[in-house]
């Protein structure tokens, strides 16, 4: 499967990426908010998303933070992670980085 232990892996930033639109940090911040509250309905344990939105906003901590939660990193950019009763957990790009057609105001 590829997959690595929090233990043995190396977390990344996520790759550049273009918004189909630009958006203001507002937009984008807004999105992640809207992300964040609603994926714990959609499946999964809420503790392990509570985990995750901690380590992808605080990424020089997020190794120790996962290792903590049992989290199985499938991609180094954190974007498909496993618990360890085998769930998927998918984090879209808007999350992991900022676009490259960021406005900044």
């Amino acid at each position: 499967m590829g997959c690595l232990s929090s233990k043995d892996a190396s977390i990344l930033k996520a790759k550049k990426w273009k918004s189909q639109e630009p958006v203001t940090l507002e937009e984008l911040q807004k999105r992640r908010e809207e992300f964040w509250d609603t994926a714990p309905h959609y499946g999964g344990d809420p503790v392990i998303w509570e985990a995750l939105k901690v380590a992808v906003a605080d990424l020089e901590c997020a190794k120790v933070i996962l290792e903590a939660a049992d989290v199985i990193i499938a991609e180094p950019d954190l974007s498909v992670v496993y618990d360890q009763k085998g769930r998927k957990y998918e984090i879209p790009i808007f999350c992991l980085s900022e676009p490259i057609n960021l406005i900044r105001e």
